[in-house]
């Protein structure tokens, strides 16, 4: 069997190459990262929330890594900022020290944010408006969010997504909240391929090993992202990767990529939206 046509399109956009070498990726990770910053001088700082998972501890740490080159081979004074931005108190608070234990960020900043997520519930609540848990699950990422850009706007600085393609695919992310950022160094991975990367890195078993969860629902706390997503990573790596994948996960993978194309989308205007020729 072969790919569909769709499952084509999606990989080519997706960016995976079904066979990554570690040492030349993380290669290019840091290039693109070095590269823009060469290209803009006001940066001084790269922020990024640490949350104790796989994904914020393989940005941060290449982050990192890009700096330190940075400053050894030019000079710059360019420095990584490692967020922690627990809901009052984070149950895998430990897991986030390991995270910063292994990254060894040039600073760490602690904001809590769980006054200004319940601030917020309460006046939209007073409004007339009351969040559902999910919702107000999306007030904790954007919250986390704006916190970052507050954080890089103080130090001139930039912040750093954790996006990569796995992700992308499904729009398994806030829009607006861990969606949002400068730059996205992880896309063009899947979920093994950054697990590949941490391992090569040497980075404790447990952050890469550990189930993915966003965490972001008070009623289903630690919610694993596969029972949200109904598909396995397994499922999408290899969709990824160009492989053949059961007609149901096939079919669960391309409709939450269809579903949530317009986060991946800027805002349309009445320039850039498509127009058919019978409208």
């Amino acid at each position: 069997m072969t790919m569909s046509e769709m499952q084509t399109l999606i990989v080519e956009e997706m960016k995976v190459k079904p066979i990554i070498d570690s040492a030349e990726t993380i290669k290019e990770i840091q290039h693109f990262i070095e590269q823009y910053l060469h290209a803009h001088t006001f940066v001084k700082t790269l922020v990024l929330g640490i949350s104790g998972g796989q994904d914020s501890t393989l940005a941060g740490k290449l982050v990192q890594l890009a700096v330190e080159n940075m400053r050894t081979a030019s000079g710059r004074d360019v420095q990584f900022i490692a967020v922690k931005l627990p809901y009052g108190v984070q149950k895998d608070a430990d897991e986030v020290e390991d995270a910063l234990n292994f990254i060894n960020p040039d600073r760490t900043v602690t904001v809590n944010i769980k006054p200004a997520v319940d601030q917020s519930v309460q006046s939209l609540q007073e409004a007339g408006i009351t969040l559902s848990d999910f919702h107000k699950g999306n007030e904790k990422a954007r919250e986390r969010m704006k916190v970052q850009y507050a954080i890089a706007a103080n130090t001139s600085g930039i912040v750093v997504g954790t996006d990569h393609s796995a992700e992308n695919i499904t729009g398994f992310f806030t829009k607006h909240g861990d969606g949002a950022a400068d730059i996205a160094p992880l896309f063009g991975l899947n979920k093994r391929q950054g697990r590949q990367l941490l391992q090569y890195l040497d980075a404790p078993a447990h952050l890469y090993e550990k189930v993915p969860t966003a965490d972001l629902e008070d009623d289903k706390p630690q919610l694993p992202d596969e029972e949200a997503l109904g598909v396995t990573y397994e499922a999408i790596d290899d969709y990824l990767e160009g492989k053949v994948v059961s007609p149901e996960d096939a079919a669960v993978i391309e409709r939450h990529y269809v579903r949530n194309a317009h986060k991946r989308e800027l805002a349309y205007t009445r320039f850039s939206w498509p127009k058919s020729e019978k409208s």
